[in-house]
């Protein structure tokens, strides 16, 4: 099964920006939509943002939109999400997954370890 590889994360101040990285295995990009999730502290999964395999058309949970941006370079078959305006509460871990498409949040592939963002105030 499938299984994503995340990066990026780290420690900003409230404010400040991360870009996080999703890389997944060739053609992967072509043929699945990608989706970011989150988990915070004590919190169920989030899924927060979606860009679609056949279009690149994008969906943000309203606690990220205008925020958060959602991209992808299927040459180097990674997506991208670019965090602004970080705030304490975006404190997580970050994951990403393949799923069919971006009606909702459904994961397909399997949890890789994620990578931690901590903002502090």
């Amino acid at each position: 099964q499938e299984q994503l590889v995340e990066s990026g994360g780290g420690l900003v101040q409230s404010g400040g920006s991360l870009t996080l990285s999703c890389a997944a295995s060739e053609f992967i990009l072509d043929y699945y939509a990608i989706a970011w999730f989150r988990q915070a502290p004590g919190e169920g999964r989030e899924g927060i943002s979606c860009i679609s395999s056949s279009d690149g058309s994008t969906y943000y949970a309203d606690s990220v939109k205008g925020r958060f941006t959602i991209s992808r370079d299927n040459a180097k078959n990674t997506v991208f999400l670019q965090m602004f305006s970080l705030k304490p509460q975006d404190t997580a871990v970050y994951y990403c997954a393949t799923q069919f498409d971006c009606d909702g949040f459904s994961p397909l592939s399997s949890w890789g370890q994620g990578t931690q963002v901590t903002v502090s105030s």
